[in-house]
């Protein structure tokens, strides 16, 4: 068998319909709708007072929604040559990522043996899905459908355990998921990407880069994700004042973020220009650093504080240290999930502990945020290095170093470009004949 192996007609359409064959017969044996009749530890509850609330999370859940399928999606266009696969594959992952999250953290909290579904379960499973796409920007260009959809299955799988293990066990608070969202996500992608480390790409490649209306398309992503971070932090807060605060504190810190990103951005680049990448994603980081503190009474100034360091920090790791990561840590971070997920992600954490410590979060305990930091870490280290060991075993079809970031190897692509190409090419030579 060749190193790559890159057909997938039989590979890819086998998985993915076994994935999802395995998917209906869990749901049929488990799955069941939540009629609001009994809570999740079997006890009466009053029916009619639950079938009004039954949609009261329905707008909160559209704005997750919109964020994990248009938000990253178009976030990730940013590459001159792959912006089918980063809205494409996106949206692969996504759609399976949300059932499988359904099935893995629903086991967790069964009723009668069954998983109730109500809209605050398919919040969680949004979430569940979020951890999978901030790990595949880590390793954008590098990977086939196949070994994304490994990845999905083993990342949504830890990842429950580990959030099982914060909220449940360590009853650690993190509403916005800075830890075991953010962080994990990064982290397992990081780890990923180290098992998958490619010397050919040591020195670049020439489609790793953006032109300029694929940079406009990732804007769009970064305005729908800021617009509705707020609500991505918020949604499963306790209703009534607590959500507000959630609300109020992530809509202050995502706009101090964006201040403190465009100000270093100018004042670390060439002639005091700003980046495009640096807008993109260090804008963002204030949302993911002020999750886990933001239902506390941390203050709209606490909020923007921890937002203007989130954006400090992301932008200074776009500049400095990706290229450090690479070229001694042998991580090739295609996105910057490092800078816009990991570092704000672990300074959320830190927030949360000192927060608590002071008191901001009623029956907090500051050694429990520290123990839910440290097993966020823990479980996306450990398990992105098993989930990359096994990505790497040679016929899931991953691309050559020569056709990576390129969308022609799995997709049928368009000839316009070429023939734009030719067309020019042709005109020029037709007009240089008309001179002569």
């Amino acid at each position: 068998m060749p190193a790559f192996a890159t057909n997938m007609r039989l590979k890819f359409p086998i998985l993915a319909l076994t994935l999802e064959i395995i998917t209906i017969i869990l749901f049929a044996v488990f799955v069941v709708y939540d009629d609001g009749k009994t809570d999740e530890h079997g006890h009466p509850t009053n029916a009619t007072h639950a079938e009004k609330d039954a949609m009261t999370l329905y707008p909160m859940f559209q704005d997750v929604h919109v964020m994990i399928f248009i938000g990253f999606g178009f976030l990730m266009t940013f590459l001159k040559r792959y912006g089918f696969s980063s809205v494409g594959v996106n949206l692969l992952l996504a759609a399976f990522g949300l059932q499988w999250g359904l099935l893995m953290q629903g086991l967790w909290h069964l009723t009668d043996g069954k998983i109730k579904v109500n809209i605050f379960k398919i919040i969680n499973a949004d979430f569940s899905t979020a951890t999978v796409l901030i790990s595949f920007g880590a390793v954008l260009g590098k990977t086939s459908p196949v070994q994304l959809l490994i990845m999905t299955v083993m990342e949504i799988t830890i990842f429950s355990i580990n959030e099982h293990l914060v909220a449940n066990i360590l009853k650690a608070n993190d509403v916005g998921a800075s830890m075991i969202i953010h962080a994990f996500g990064a982290y397992f992608g990081l780890a990923v990407a180290r098992v998958l480390y490619r010397p050919g790409l040591r020195n670049g490649h020439d489609n790793d880069g953006s032109v300029y209306h694929s940079d406009l398309f990732a804007m769009i992503g970064t305005v729908f994700l800021w617009m509705f971070w707020p609500s991505f932090n918020s949604a499963i807060a306790d209703p009534g004042f607590t959500q507000l605060t959630a609300v109020i504190n992530t809509y202050l810190s995502l706009s101090a973020c964006v201040l403190s990103a465009y100000a270093i951005s100018s004042l670390v680049e060439h002639k005091g220009k700003l980046d495009m990448v640096h807008i993109q994603n260090a804008t963002l980081a204030g949302g993911v650093a002020v999750g886990t503190c933001a239902d506390m009474n941390i203050g709209p100034f606490g909020a923007m504080l921890i937002g203007l360091v989130a954006g400090i920090i992301s932008t200074l790791g776009f500049k400095f240290l990706t290229p450090i990561l690479a070229s001694h840590l042998g991580i090739q971070d295609t996105c910057g999930v490092h800078n816009l997920h990991g570092m704000p992600g672990i300074l959320g954490g830190l927030a949360g502990i000192v927060a608590v410590a002071l008191g901001k979060k009623k029956d907090g305990d500051a050694a429990m945020q520290a123990a839910a930091l440290g097993s966020s870490l823990g479980f996306a280290l450990v398990g992105g290095v098993i989930t990359g060991f096994i990505m790497k075993l040679p016929f899931w079809g991953q691309p050559p170093d020569q056709n990576c970031f390129d969308d022609s190897l799995y997709w049928e692509v368009p000839e316009e470009e070429e023939e734009n190409e030719e067309s020019l090419a042709h005109a020029e030579h037709s007009k240089h004949k008309a001179d002569v």
